[in-house]
């Protein structure tokens, strides 16, 4: 009997997408950060793409592994950054080094949305927005603009709202066996639809 192993990925862009759009609502000025937006980013953001990075690596993929063990461990930092300074262990971090800590999460970012060009138009779309996302929130922290962080916000929300739908898309497809909803797949080569389901 055939050892089909499931398909990890919607997992960790429902944990990156549901996490992405309640931090965002926060940075868009609606909350503030609160224990739920830090749990989340604990075990469903951070713990929970961990682990389907390492089921990814299982797979073999390794674009899946490299992204979601990276998105789940820099929600982990995340949580550490905020947690940290008010447990007494570390300072705060000031505002213009967070800036560059977004940075280098932005270049990261833009590589893979690089990497992202060879599958489908919804994964392409989340690592596209996800990268401006990173850039965004760096230009807030330089320069202290509440406009860019609002803005920043929105966008945020866009971006793990496309995550959401690219989970949704993989799921619901797979289990009626047909197109329910569309994620762009690129005809020109009949390798790159069947992979881009594959991987986040």
């Amino acid at each position: 009997m055939e050892n089909k192993l499931a398909n990890p990925a919607p997992l960790g862009l429902m944990g990156f997408g549901m996490t992405t759009v309640l931090l965002n609502i926060h940075n868009a000025g609606f909350f503030p950060i609160d224990s739920m937006i830090l749990a989340m980013g604990l075990f469903y953001g951070g713990l929970a793409q961990v682990i389907v990075g390492i089921m990814e690596f299982k797979k073999g993929n390794t674009f899946g592994t490299t992204a979601f063990t990276s998105y789940g461990l820099f929600w982990l930092t995340l949580v550490g950054l905020i947690v940290m300074p008010k447990m007494g262990l570390a300072d705060a971090s000031p505002a213009a080094f967070m800036g560059w800590y977004l940075v280098l999460w932005g270049v990261f970012t833009g590589f893979m949305f690089i990497g992202s060009l060879r599958y489908c138009r919804a994964k392409q779309f989340v690592f596209g927005s996800l990268t401006i996302l990173f850039f965004l929130l760096a230009a807030r922290d330089f320069t202290g603009s509440t406009l860019i962080g609002t803005i920043a916000g929105f966008e945020g929300i866009v971006c793990g709202l496309s995550a959401m739908y690219f989970a949704m898309a993989q799921v619901l497809n797979e289990e009626y066996g047909r197109t329910v909803l569309p994620v762009g797949e690129l005809t020109r080569d009949a390798k790159k639809p069947a992979m881009a389901t594959h991987a986040a």
